[in-house]
């Protein structure tokens, strides 16, 4: 993603989220960051109920991939400097984009994901889109619920969408935000 200057980088970083201290900052992703982005979608995959992925991930391979995709994507890094989470931008030559984020385990609840979302929301309107629009799994209740915080609204749902590993086949919500 483009960064415009003062944009939302930082922007929970020392201030109180839920109760807790939020020592986090989101800013733009960089190649460096890829093989951190690649082991935390790695981790979030292992637990097999956020996100399409499972195990086993190449993390090799993904490392690759985000590194080539870091234009469209920024980070939440801790003040320890780890990735805790992620959110990406599909752009679309017409006019939205579609959008994947996860978020490391112990940092959710604790306002990486609403940032994320912020600094998304900032970057699409910056590149003139309309519209930003997601799938979140149907029975990801913290994540419906964090979608909608941000603005987000159901727009549909796509019965049996993804077989699982252990042959379960899982609906979807799609959502969107218009911009």
């Amino acid at each position: 993603m483009v960064w415009r200057p003062g944009a939302q980088a930082g922007r929970f970083a020392g201030q109180r989220q839920n109760g807790r201290m939020a020592d986090f900052q989101v800013r733009p992703a960089r190649p460096e960051d890829a093989p951190a982005m690649a082991a935390l979608f790695a981790a979030v995959a292992a637990e097999r109920d956020g996100i399409a992925s499972e195990p086993p991930i190449d993390v090799a391979e993904r490392t690759v991939v985000f590194a080539h995709s870091t234009a469209s994507t920024v980070v939440a890094e801790a003040a320890a400097g780890q990735v805790i989470g992620m959110l990406h931008v599909e752009a679309s030559r017409h006019g939205y984009g579609e959008l994947g984020m996860l978020v490391d385990r112990a940092w959710r609840g604790r306002g990486a994901g609403s940032a994320l979302l912020a600094a998304a929301a900032d970057w699409a309107r910056d590149q003139g889109l309309h519209k930003l629009c997601l799938e979140v799994f149907a029975h990801n209740a913290a994540a419906i619920a964090a979608y909608r915080k941000a603005g987000y609204t159901e727009e549909g749902r796509r019965v049996a969408q993804y077989r699982r590993a252990s042959g379960e086949l899982w609906d979807t919500i799609v959502m969107g935000l218009l911009l």
